[in-house]
């Protein structure tokens, strides 16, 4: 890659404040040019980030769903993905570029977020961009570094909310305005010793049981009924909604 003293004084001032912005330096600085350079501002010499946004998506992907991974050792597969899906939006990405300021730094071409604010794609591009960057400069290490210090305060705030979400409220306030019926909770199983119990809990709406939520307390143990049962009961309805709607359809039709 081309060295710092081959730069133009232009792009060595680019390179040089993002570097800056996101706390890595890199040993091939055109690495991050390459990553700036928006399709509608590429040349022959400096192709655009298309290449390294694609990259550094698997690149951004492994990062996050591996410290999810350690970080939460009681989350399940729904709650991982879940969360890893806020993390690595369009929203979230293209916040995290506007405080890096990678918008001042991105070159894009003529018209594309001069005049207005920059779509949040484009950053959220970006940003993966300059995960890939990184990884090819410096390693894997180097990435993961830069994706958990840039991203771990979102991840946070989502596990934040994970955790304060009452799903025993949410499931009766739909399971009484869809069915007329408060959901209760049946314990199907209680193991252990009284210092370290564990429980087995199902939650119950009508003559329908949903699958059992575990934890190592009743409370939380119904907490996790009552989010697999808000999850089961969203599906039934949404499937009831269909059929309903493909009747229509099909009594339109008749007609």
């Amino acid at each position: 890659m081309t060295a710092a003293a081959e730069l133009s004084k232009q792009d060595l001032e680019r390179v040089r404040e993002c570097e800056q912005a996101i706390g890595y330096v890199f040993k091939g600085p055109t690495l991050l040019l390459h990553a700036l350079t928006h399709a509608s501002s590429q040349n022959a010499d400096l192709p655009s980030n298309e290449r390294l946004e694609f990259l550094g998506d698997s690149v951004l992907g492994l990062a996050v769903s591996e410290f999810l991974f350690n970080f939460l050792e009681d989350g399940d597969e729904g709650d991982l993905t879940q969360i890893k899906s806020v993390v690595v939006s369009t929203v979230t990405l293209a916040g995290e570029s506007r405080r890096l300021g990678l918008d001042r730094s991105y070159c894009v071409g003529k018209g594309m977020g001069k005049r207005h604010e920059m779509p949040p794609s484009l950053l959220a591009n970006v940003f993966e961009a300059v995960v890939a960057a990184i990884y090819l400069d410096g390693g894997l290490e180097e990435a993961r570094r830069f994706v958990v210090r840039n991203l771990y305060h979102q991840i946070l705030a989502v596990c934040d909310d994970r955790h304060t979400k009452n799903y025993k409220s949410l499931l009766q306030q739909l399971a009484q305005k869809e069915r007329g019926i408060t959901p209760s909770y049946r314990v199907l199983r209680q193991t252990g010793p009284d210092h370290r119990k564990s429980f087995e809990i199902a939650a119950v709406i009508g003559r329908a049981q949903y699958p059992a939520g575990s934890g190592k307390s009743k409370k939380d143990a119904e907490q996790q009924a009552a989010r697999r049962a808000l999850k089961a009961l969203e599906r039934e309805l949404a499937g009831a909604a269909r059929e309903g709607a493909e009747r229509a359809d099909g009594s339109a039709a008749n007609d």
